[in-house]
């Protein structure tokens, strides 16, 4: 039976959805929408309206996303001085909204809607499903409706590379524009916010503690030295009051001044008494790697790979498709070694060699992290002047390339990307690994480019921004991440490495890189392999930088799943276009096909051949 716009409004919270969500201390987010008066309509009205409370109850909740898209203005504009709640009752909150949300979902027949409505319906259902499948597992973070932090539910509330104190500094330094005396209180407000989230998430650290969720040893030794370097410092030289300081010194003398009583008196204490619940756990700990460890450590890790990878593969297939497609990439690279002269040994241990090859190091210290910086740029500037070859519909790429916070980079990967802005007021970010040059060569970084700015993760968000709002929101690790690895492709389709066959190889091995982690995740966590197995047999083959690999096996432990969803989605891109071509033949367009792909906006796996479905059709007639 279909959902009519007076059922939806005859629910006990359709006219006002009230999750209380306590955020910066004791404010509190309220979604509250208004009773309608207007006659009883079709299920389309139902549908836009369940939409919209969805949309407001996911940027209430989680107040980051607001500023992140540039839409903390209006009738979000109270949320710039808001944070997330990541206390258990915060967090208790969003589950009871996202389950309350999800039951009415459910209850819309799509079949009534228009195709793109449907379309929206079936991709808000599928995350709110997949979170609330996560939040039958109490304990760890469930991110997967967050703007900022989807790609990351873990086990663990806080790790080496999860939490507030990772994620809140970058964010607010990248972020929070500072344009106002009242962007300057928000800033200083979010300060206070920020010790607030990191209590609330120290009370759950015990709490999951106590029910035997800890952090590896080697992960628990990570992040508590993360924290104390933190505490070690002054607060008035950490990097989230440094960068205000020089950002608001003109519109507000006394802001300094603030930021730094708040930082010593609220921060500095709560980054103690999390150094403390930390370290409380040492004796709990062991060097069991993989989720299977701990209780309903199996239940959780098949969902982990569902949410990473929207498909419903198990671990046995995800690792035999691991080792299929690393022999088929080896296979590959082996003609392109034979050519430069890289005869003897496996594909592994000549990468290694190659690797080891000085003429493709950057210089240490200060003098590489330049080198890579203007590296990175002539790159970018390279892959901006051949987007019209991929794409018939252009988007600016708007893109800021920054450093990794070395505050945080021990624990952090040696890359990410993000989406800027949706009012593109604020540009995607490019965040780069600097804690040492050596993890970066020259044969590997301008493809890491490619995936992580364009045409990968910054120029495919700016597609989602032709999307309704809560399409924009919302991401799918395995499209998002699947987009990333195909993005590479195109670049080496486009010719980037035709006068550079090195750097062919050096794209190659990343999507061996992502071929690996479908082994070495499964080996973690369903195979029960240690840290140290799994960081050997990536190296031996692979031939990837061991500093680099260890980094990634510990990602890996922390987020369980996670890594899957590249190279699954990538794979699903390429089944999708060889069987556009079958079907389009001499119809098939490869610029018309991206497009089709990043203008279908971000969805899961099943969705997308649904997209691409469409696609062919339009193209057949």
């Amino acid at each position: 039976m279909s959902l009519t716009r007076r059922t939806l409004l005859a629910t006990s919270v359709a006219a006002a959805v009230t999750a209380l969500l306590p955020a910066c201390g004791d404010k509190t987010a309220q979604i509250a929408v208004p009773a309608s008066e207007s006659p009883e309509s079709d299920t389309l009205t139902a549908a836009k309206i369940l939409l919209e409370q969805a949309t407001d109850f996911l940027v209430e909740a989680y107040p980051e996303t607001a500023t992140s898209a540039g839409i903390d203005k209006g009738k979000y504009a109270h949320l710039k001085a808001r944070l997330t709640d990541r206390s258990g009752t915060g967090q208790d909150l969003i589950e009871s909204s996202v389950r309350d949300i999800l039951a009415r979902l459910k209850a819309i027949n799509t079949s009534e809607l228009p195709a793109d409505v449907g379309l929206d319906v079936d991709v808000v259902r599928t995350m709110f499903n997949t979170a609330e499948q996560g939040f039958d597992f109490k304990f760890g973070d469930n991110a997967m409706l967050n703007y900022n932090w989807s790609y990351r539910p873990s086990p663990y509330v806080v790790a080496q590379n999860t939490g507030a104190f990772i994620e809140i500094p970058s964010f607010l330094d990248a972020s929070h524009n500072i344009e106002t005396k009242e962007d300057v209180d928000a800033y200083l407000t979010r300060l206070e916010g920020y010790a607030g989230q990191l209590d609330g998430e120290t009370g759950r650290v015990v709490r999951d503690g106590a029910d035997g969720y800890v952090l590896p040893d080697f992960l628990l030794e990570k992040t508590i030295g993360q924290l104390e370097g933190a505490r070690s410092k002054a607060p008035q030289d950490w990097g989230l009051v440094t960068s205000f300081v020089s950002k608001a010194a003109t519109l507000n003398s006394a802001a300094g001044a603030q930021a730094v009583s708040i930082a010593n008196d609220r921060i500095l204490p709560a980054v103690t008494r999390q150094i403390d619940a930390l370290s409380a756990l040492k004796s709990e700990a062991t060097s069991d790697a993989g989720i299977w460890a701990k209780p309903r450590g199996d239940e959780y890790y098949d969902w982990a790979l569902r949410a990473g990878t929207t498909t419903n593969m198990s671990p046995n297939e995800i690792h035999q498709m691991g080792l299929d497609e690393l022999a088929s990439l080896q296979a590959r690279m082996e003609p392109i070694l034979q050519n430069i002269g890289y005869t003897k040994g496996t594909v592994g241990e000549r990468m290694s060699a190659l690797g080891a090859d000085s003429r493709y190091h950057f210089a240490d210290g200060d003098k590489g992290r330049a080198e890579i910086m203007t590296f990175i740029e002539d790159a970018v500037t390279e892959i901006r002047t051949l987007m019209p070859q991929a794409f018939e519909t252009q988007v600016p790429g708007f893109l800021e390339v920054t450093r990794i916070d070395p505050e945080v980079e021990a624990g952090a990967p040696g890359a990410y990307g993000g989406a800027g802005s949706i009012d593109g007021t604020q540009p995607g970010h490019f965040w780069i690994n600097l804690r040492t040059p050596a993890l970066h060569n020259k044969f590997n970084l301008k493809d890491l480019t490619y995936h992580e700015a364009i045409p990968g993760h910054v120029w495919q968000a700016e597609y989602t921004f032709k999307q309704p709002l809560i399409r924009s929101l919302l991401a799918f690790n395995a499209y998002s991440e699947g987009w990333a690895l195909y993005a590479q492709q195109i670049a080496d389709e486009l010719g980037v490495y035709d006068e550079f066959p090195v750097g062919r190889l050096g794209y190659l091995q990343s999507l061996a890189f992502r071929a690996c982690r479908l082994v070495v995740d499964t080996g973690l966590h369903a195979k029960r392999w240690t840290r140290e197995e799994a960081n050997t047999w990536f190296v031996a083959n692979n031939g990837s930088n061991p500093e680099e690999v260890r980094g990634e096996v510990d990602r890996y432990c922390a987020w369980p799943g996670q890594a899957c969803g590249y190279k699954v989605g990538h794979s699903a891109i390429n089944r999708l276009r060889a069987s556009a071509k079958n079907s389009l033949g001499d119809k098939f367009n490869y610029k018309r096909f991206n497009d089709a792909v990043v203008l279908g906006g971000a969805v899961p796996m099943s969705v997308l051949e649904r997209v691409i479905d469409e696609y062919v059709d339009a193209e057949s007639h």
